[in-house]
């Protein structure tokens, strides 16, 4: 069975080796997925799939707020 967009776009943010967004949606393109731009356009998506693939790729992790919120904010 084939992996929808969406379900491919988590899979690969979620794997590590795609460090933001902008890399996820080419290689998606790359891949063959027809329609990437649209289907992930939804503000909400592309901020969660963003998140994913930074934390990831060793990015901000939800363990250090400092790195998220900044300096004096409590997670």
């Amino acid at each position: 069975m084939t992996l929808s967009t969406i379900e491919r776009a988590y899979e690969m943010a979620r794997s590590g080796d795609v460090p933001d967004l902008a890399i996820l949606t080419s290689r998606l393109k790359s891949e063959g997925y027809r329609a990437v731009d649209a289907l992930l356009s939804p503000r909400m998506l592309r901020g969660h799939l963003q998140a994913i693939c930074r934390a990831a790729a060793g990015g901000a992790s939800l363990a250090e707020p400092d790195r998220i919120l900044g300096p004096g904010h409590d997670a």
